[in-house]
């Protein structure tokens, strides 16, 4: 019995030093290891060994099992580090190989031309200003001598936020004049760009 020990330790660390993957390590554990495996067959014929011999067989049984654990234990985790170094591999970025070139956005023209009015006028000694969109009908408006009554201020043209009437999206820049005046001492240079509001037919113009 002892040398069919020795014969199951050196085939099967032979065995689990040659498997080339997970699965045939795992194979190996049930040929050798299992409960139908080859070392568990061998021990369950110590029940005909004599009183003598069953310690030193035992002993001899026991390193042989726990030298097979070790040797599948430590096999599995060479098996391991090499899937994960193929996988680090293949899912690997190559940065030699060129990038995409990325289409860069440019200034619409319109802007490009305000850009070009607002450096004129700059060097020219004006301030540039920039004010609210949503303003009081009085600003853009009344002190525009736009009394009440008129075309402009019509409901179908204006979008206005309140019923009264009072509150809009300013439909003209000049309401930043009117609040420039009211709080600048003279002389007052500025050019008010921005966007305004009506509800105008979208055309050519």
């Amino acid at each position: 019995m002892k040398q069919q020990l020795e014969a199951i330790r050196k085939a099967a660390l032979e065995a689990i030093a040659d498997a080339a993957k997970a699965e045939d390590l795992e194979a190996l554990r049930v040929r050798y290891l299992g409960k139908k495996g080859e070392l568990t067959a061998v021990l369950k014929q110590m029940g005909k060994l004599s009183a003598e011999e069953r310690p030193v067989i035992g002993q001899l049984a026991n390193e042989v099992r726990a030298a097979l654990e070790a040797g599948i234990e430590e096999k599995a985790s060479e098996l391991a580090d090499k899937a994960m170094e193929c996988k680090l591999k293949e899912e690997a970025v190559d940065v030699t190989i060129p990038g995409k070139q990325e289409k860069i956005g440019v200034k619409h023209p319109m802007y490009q031309v305000l850009d070009e009015i607002k450096d004129i006028f700059v060097g020219m000694g004006f301030e540039i200003l920039e004010d609210r969109e949503v303003e009081l009908a009085e600003y853009n408006f009344t002190k525009l001598n736009v009394e009440e009554g008129h075309p402009a201020r019509e409901w179908s043209d204006t979008f206005y936020f309140s019923d009264d009437s009072s509150i809009l999206l300013r439909t003209q820049t000049s309401p930043m004049q009117i609040h420039a005046m009211e709080t600048r001492e003279l002389p007052i240079r500025i050019l008010a760009p921005g966007r305004v509001y009506r509800k105008d037919e979208v055309d050519a113009t």
